[in-house]
């Protein structure tokens, strides 16, 4: 089985000569009911931020100023992608490790998630999600 696990999305760009204008609206450009917003400004290059998966929450991240990397696996397939372009999200849906880093002097990396927060769906110890990972890939075969 292969998982998916990201998604590039590219939202319009509707500027004109008074300025830029991006948009992106939940269950159109988003694919779920957008329950969550947040935003990470303020990190340097030495910060690494996320280091879990999430049960039941997806994700988009959009950099709306500056660029991060974000490092995302199923704990066998893992890629990084460069976020730097506010008119570009990362899906990243349930059960995928993130961990966002490189981050530049002016970045803001917003979020949107489709859950409200509970501490409790988040996997923090990746060890333990490696052999969640493995055992539910097994379970396919």
């Amino acid at each position: 089985m292969i998982r998916e696990l990201y998604r590039k999305l590219q939202f319009p760009d509707l500027g004109d000569e008074r300025g830029k204008l991006v948009v992106a609206e939940g269950e159109i450009d988003i694919p779920f009911p957008i329950k969550r917003v947040f935003y990470i400004y303020g990190s340097d290059d030495s910060v690494v931020r996320g280091q879990h998966a999430n049960r039941n929450s997806e994700f988009v991240l959009i950099n709306v100023a500056g660029s991060s990397k974000v490092m995302i696996t199923d704990g066998e397939n893992r890629e990084i992608v460069t976020l730097s372009r506010p008119m570009e999200g990362l899906y990243i849906p349930k059960m995928v490790w993130k961990e966002m880093y490189d981050f530049s002097p002016d970045s803001v990396l917003l979020v949107l998630a489709s859950t409200h927060y509970d501490g409790s769906e988040y996997l923090r110890d990746y060890d333990e999600y490696r052999e969640m990972m493995k055992r539910e890939m097994e379970s396919f075969e």
